[in-house]
């Protein structure tokens, strides 16, 4: 692979940079929104989760034990 000089590499960096299609701020605003929601339904959804295993664990200790 050919070396490039650290000048020609930074423009071609800002070439490359100049092609890609940047999301506006709504778009922005909008992802950021449902990444927030989407952890919220994650972190309920494994919560609950938790809950049950530990009550199902729980149940079979005492079960057994007494």
């Amino acid at each position: 692979m050919a070396k490039t000089n650290p000048f020609d590499f930074i423009q071609q960096v800002r070439s490359e940079a100049a092609k890609v299609t940047w999301p506006t701020r709504k778009e922005t605003m909008i992802t950021t929104a449902m990444v927030f929601v989407m952890v919220v339904v994650a972190s309920v959804f494994f919560l609950v989760v938790d809950q049950a295993i530990g009550w199902g664990v729980r149940s079979v200790i005492l079960g057994l034990g007494g």
